[in-house]
């Protein structure tokens, strides 16, 4: 989002130099740079003991292909946290470790995805509202049901798959 009123004062932003950031809009009102700002999510691929990973039907994303669990964070947490929060709201299920994989840019929605590969045990889902269906698949056969490469689910799974 690039903003083009103060959030503070109202007053219409001008564009000032700010060094290597070039122009940015500018507050004169309140003597403040307003650098564009973007939401920011995390991805988990979340494996257990039998390099089965978890993939979620959510109708409202696609009806075609199966999702990640995926979440926007909220002010205050860590992305671990959110990505620890988002498996257990979405599946019911905790997570034992997690790593950091990799960061994504969905330019299609403007949001900088977090990746991460998270280990669990395979246990029972407890669906939230926002997901139709989960299931355990088999690593190597998750690739063929998540979308397209490009698709960050699918960029995260092949990385998964070419490391093991």
């Amino acid at each position: 989002m690039r903003f083009k009123y103060c959030p503070d004062c109202g007053n219409k932003l001008t564009e000032k130099e700010m060094g290597d950031e070039g122009l940015v809009p500018y507050c004169k009102n309140c003597q403040k740079p307003l650098f564009d700002m973007f939401s920011t999510c995390i991805i988990a691929l979340v494996v257990n003991e039998f390099d089965e990973v978890i993939l979620l039907n959510q109708n409202y994303i696609s009806t075609k292909y199966k999702n990640l669990v995926s979440g926007y964070m909220k002010p205050g947490e860590t992305a671990e946290e959110t990505t620890q929060r988002e498996v257990f709201e979405e599946t019911g299920i905790k997570i034992r470790s997690l790593k950091f994989t990799e960061t994504y840019w969905s330019s299609k929605d403007e949001v900088l995805m977090i990746g991460f590969t998270a280990k669990a045990e395979k246990a029972d889902f407890k669906l939230s509202k926002e997901v139709d269906k989960a299931q355990w698949v088999r690593a190597k056969d998750a690739i063929s049901l998540v979308s397209r490469k490009g698709d960050v689910s699918y960029e995260l799974l092949e990385k998964y798959l070419n490391r093991n």
